[in-house]
């Protein structure tokens, strides 16, 4: 069997890669070597619970996402903006004080009581949010480094911005590139991250209804082999061959079928509770200004998106860093209850997902937002930038490369119109159809936010 473009891996990565070289007009095999699609973005159904494989949200400002998918078609509710912090005083919540000026208390007396160090973090993180990418001053820093540099000191890096960022970034130490984790920090500023009403695994199931192309689940490729005028693919069962191939099978993966290093990754532990009662109405996210224990994060996920507990049922996550164990239930659950100020010890567990390849990391030196591809075959992937933007947009720039190196000869040259976010397009391979123009063939009076 010969096809225009095999497409390894039925992540998000994957799938957008996907898409775009359909809505280039070419004809796409998609193999995917697990029993669903999704990748790392799946959502299992426990007792009318969703339990996530992992504490993920979904970010409404990520470009990426607003191109691939039809964002409000996934009924997305947000958390609360800004944290509750457990300190030494008791719980602090912390609210943006731009959307909600009235409950920013905290977040100014915070400021008063220590003005040298909220100038600093403030003139640290000032220039991710005026413009995007800011890699060059900072692309040999680490995150603690950058901190240190800027004299951003004291409570709110120690106490709010550090076990923040330990959630986010899965690590604790600060080593992570201080570039990409401002560029992180710039779509928390600007979206509010919530979850869909059937759970995560909603965004790759949307994703894979817009395709047309073959998918072939449980379907894994030992190896690729380069011939003259394309690919060949072989799983346990055929040899495919493709004029081109997308490796988009994970960081492991990928780096198996390509002969390139394997990134490092980070891990981390989801626990997933039902207590009889919420521990709390509200939809913040809950950290530890203490660190006291191993929970870097904590949330009532019901209070932001209901859909993800049976009616009058609570569903609570706990995530952990996973060092070279996870921590035992009774210490997540002590430190869960120290950090709402209740008691842990009785509530169920759902579940627990150990994840020990969440999310790669992003050392200082190796990040570079739109880095391109020079040699063997075109991988796509979140590897080179953490985080579901990342992923989709590393598939779309995947498919555009594709589509650049085998212009104007496509083993299937007849076009189709294909469904791209909300608007009907059509593509020739004449047409230089490339994901890059979407946006600006977009009607004016009909553009999205």
């Amino acid at each position: 069997m010969e096809t225009d473009v095999l497409v390894i891996g039925a992540g998000l990565a994957g799938l957008s890669a996907a898409r775009a070289l359909e809505a280039g007009g070419r004809q796409v095999l998609l193999l995917e070597p697990a029993d669903e699609i999704g990748g790392r973005v799946r959502t299992d159904l426990v007792d009318g619970f969703r339990l996530d494989r992992g504490f993920q949200v979904l970010n409404p400002a990520y470009p990426a996402l607003r191109e691939a998918a039809d964002v409000p078609a996934l009924a997305l509710r947000p958390f609360a903006r800004g944290l509750a912090v457990r300190t030494s005083t008791g719980l602090r919540e912390f609210f943006d004080p731009l959307r909600a000026p009235h409950r920013s208390a905290e977040a100014i007396g915070m400021f008063r009581a220590d003005p040298k160090g909220a100038l600093a973090l403030t003139r640290w993180l000032l220039p991710a949010l005026v413009r995007r990418g800011d890699t060059s001053s900072e692309a040999y820093m680490s995150l603690a480094d950058s901190l240190d540099a800027a004299g951003a000191t004291g409570p709110l890096r120690e106490q709010i911005l550090e076990p923040f960022l330990a959630g986010v970034l899965a690590e604790a130490d600060g080593t992570t590139s201080a570039a990409f984790a401002r560029y992180l920090l710039r779509w928390f500023a600007f979206g509010t991250p919530g979850l869909p009403a059937q759970g995560m695994a909603a965004l790759p199931a949307q994703l894979r209804a817009g395709l047309a192309g073959e998918l072939r689940l449980s379907t894994a490729v030992d190896r690729l082999q380069k011939t003259g005028s394309g690919w060949v693919a072989h799983t346990d069962n055929e040899a495919l061959t493709a004029r081109a191939v997308v490796v988009a099978a994970g960081p492991a993966g990928t780096a198996a079928l390509t002969g390139s290093p394997a990134p490092h990754l980070h891990g981390l532990v989801t626990w997933w509770f039902a207590p009889p009662e919420p521990p709390t109405t509200s939809a913040q996210l809950h950290i530890d200004g203490g660190h006291r224990g191993p929970v870097v994060n904590t949330v009532v996920v019901s209070n932001a998106q209901p859909s993800y507990a049976p009616a009058g049922r609570y569903l609570v996550q706990a995530t952990t860093l996973l060092g070279a164990e996870p921590p035992a239930d009774t210490e997540v659950r002590d430190h869960v209850g120290t950090i709402y100020g209740v008691s842990a010890a009785a509530w169920p567990v759902l579940g627990r997902h150990v994840i020990p390849d969440a999310l790669p990391a992003i050392t200082p030196g190796r990040w570079s937002p739109g880095e391109s591809q020079t040699d063997g075959p075109v991988t796509a992937g979140d590897s080179g930038d953490a985080s579901i933007q990342g992923a989709l947009d590393s598939g779309r720039r995947a498919a555009r490369r594709v589509l650049s190196d085998t212009e104007g000869n496509p083993a299937s040259g007849t076009p189709r119109p294909i469904q791209v976010s909300a608007w009907r397009l059509t593509c020739r391979p004449s047409s230089r159809c490339r994901p890059s123009w979407l946006p600006s063939r977009r009607p004016a009076a009909k553009s999205r936010p």
